[in-house]
């Protein structure tokens, strides 16, 4: 039973423009992840012939907040055409607005009950504004302790409270297992648990941010429980390569990454 592997491309041959990293990933017999498509030539794109996992599915508001929550919905509906460009099947949002560096444009260090009904009435509005176009959203969780300080219902079980209650096959979880190590641990049985409703994967190894077997998450065991799970979905790496800048440290990343997943 294999699983479909995807690399992001915002992530690795930073060397290149991204049609050449888009190119040399898919060349490699990857699928490609996104990050923000805005600016970019998606015509380009979409003539590498790639698979397209996932994109940046917003680019204003918060989830959370009902002051803003409207600017994820509008601004998801302007992405839609770009996302059906290149085939993505999943369009990523975050539990609230990212600013720069990924830092909370306002941090939040308590969460409400007014958070949890006005993320799950996002979510769900996003859930049926993606049945209409045939795209998933997924909703990411996040690490606070390093990356992501101020975001709230950033856990994974955060997130997996939010799309189970939704209970929407448009809605899904982006399971990060980079985050949820910094911020939970117990990976085998998180992915366990949260697998009814994951829609893909990411992974990178910890500390560092780097590919599997740089650091602490023994990723051959995270996917031998998904295999056992039946898990035949999407993998993508969102990491960097540990061998620095160079297309050689690049290659031997996505060769790490795919040994950790198929070997």
């Amino acid at each position: 039973m294999s699983f479909r592997l995807a690399v992001c491309a915002e992530m690795v041959y930073g060397e290149l423009p991204l049609l050449e990293r888009v190119k040399r990933i898919h060349g490699q017999g990857f699928e490609v992840e996104l990050w923000d498509t805005r600016g970019r030539d998606i015509a380009a794109l979409a003539a590498t012939g790639a698979r397209f996992s996932s994109m940046t599915g917003y680019f204003g508001g918060s989830l959370t907040d009902p002051r803003s929550a409207g600017e994820v919905l509008a601004s998801a509906e302007k992405l839609i055409p770009a996302a059906l460009e290149l085939g993505v099947e999943r369009m990523v949002v975050h539990p609230a607005e990212l600013g720069e560096g990924g830092r909370a444009v306002r941090p939040v260090h308590r969460s409400t009950g007014d958070m949890w009904l006005t993320g799950r009435s996002t979510l769900e509005r996003l859930a049926v504004l993606g049945e209409k176009h045939g795209v998933a959203f997924a909703l990411e969780n996040l690490n606070t302790v390093l990356d992501h300080p101020g975001i709230p219902l950033a856990r994974a079980k955060d997130t997996m409270a939010l799309v189970s209650a939704v209970d929407h096959p448009n809605a899904r979880m982006m399971l990060d297992l980079y985050h949820a190590q910094i911020g939970e641990g117990n990976l085998i049985e998180l992915v366990r648990a949260a697998l009814p409703w994951v829609g893909e994967i990411q992974v990178a190894d910890v500390p560092g941010r780097c590919e599997p077997g740089t650091g602490e998450i023994n990723y051959r065991a995270v996917a031998g429980a998904l295999r056992e799970a039946g898990y035949t979905g999407v993998v993508g790496l969102e990491a960097s390569a540990a061998g620095g800048a160079g297309l050689a440290a690049g290659d031997a990343a996505l060769a790490a990454f795919r040994a950790a997943f198929e070997g």
